[in-house]
């Protein structure tokens, strides 16, 4: 743990309300299974974060997938205070309110323009996620050589209906221009005028995240949940989703033990 990891956790256990906790959901809470509409959260994971909740000042999820489909999926309705940003950004959770901009023009022709790139390619299937669209490599025999072969018939296809490609493991998604995990993160943390930030997550896509806590000038720690198939650089190393939900448990037992301590001063 580096010199500044250690100030950006000793900020937010000794002033949780100024913490804004940013999380990823696939992979970060919810392990990666072949097919996205299986994944759920780790047991124990939504407790986890109500208890976070009742202790910081924000608990923020920042994901590629629809937002209500990852408070579905992570049974996290009922977590104080919890936001979640959905599509890097564009879509917003909150208090069981869904506030989203009108769909991009563009997804339709790129919905229409992929079923011909990927015909014939076993295992590789699309996900329509409204507001986006994915072409999922992971089951295909080689989803390496697959993912490369399609990287820039996707990238064409991409740019000729206005939308930008997110790369992650095994997957190339088609999204709307403009927004990324970490203007979404750095947006937060001023309206939620942060003193403090940590980000977890597991994917190329969170690396905007990752730079957005560390040039917010923030006491603040990026925690990667362990992935072969990909390196980033990050402050703390955890195992997967069990290890994000223990780091977790850990930052929430120092709170509420730095309570106690200052309430017993």
């Amino acid at each position: 743990m580096t010199t500044n990891t250690s100030d950006g956790l000793k900020a937010i256990v000794a002033d949780p309300a100024g913490a804004v906790i940013g999380l990823d959901f696939d992979g970060t809470l919810s392990p990666i299974v072949p097919d996205p509409a299986a994944a759920r959260i780790h047991p124990g994971g939504a407790e986890v974060l109500a208890r976070l909740g009742r202790l910081v000042g924000a608990v923020v999820i920042v994901t590629g997938r629809p937002a209500a489909t990852a408070v579905e999926y992570g049974s996290l309705a009922g977590v104080p205070g919890l936001v979640v940003l959905g599509h890097y950004g564009l879509e917003r959770w909150e208090a069981g309110a869904l506030a989203a901009p009108p769909v991009h023009p563009g997804l339709d022709l790129a919905r229409t323009g992929l079923v011909p790139l990927v015909a014939g390619l076993d295992g590789v299937r699309i996900e329509d996620k409204e507001r986006s669209v994915a072409v999922h490599t992971r089951q295909a025999a080689d989803p390496w050589a697959t993912l490369d072969a399609l990287r820039d018939p996707v990238a064409a296809l991409a740019a000729g209906a206005g939308l930008v490609v997110e790369p992650g493991k095994f997957v190339l998604e088609l999204r709307p221009p403009g927004m990324d995990k970490g203007v979404a993160l750095n947006a937060f943390l001023g309206e939620r005028a942060a003193r403090s930030v940590l980000f977890a997550g597991d994917d190329l896509g969170d690396l905007p995240a990752f730079a957005a806590v560390r040039a917010s000038g923030l006491p603040g720690v990026t925690v990667f949940s362990g992935s072969l198939e990909i390196e980033v650089e990050a402050d703390i190393v955890v195992d997967g989703p069990p290890g994000v939900l223990e780091f977790l448990t850990s930052v929430a037992d120092a709170v509420e033990s730095e309570a106690r301590n200052g309430a017993g001063a």
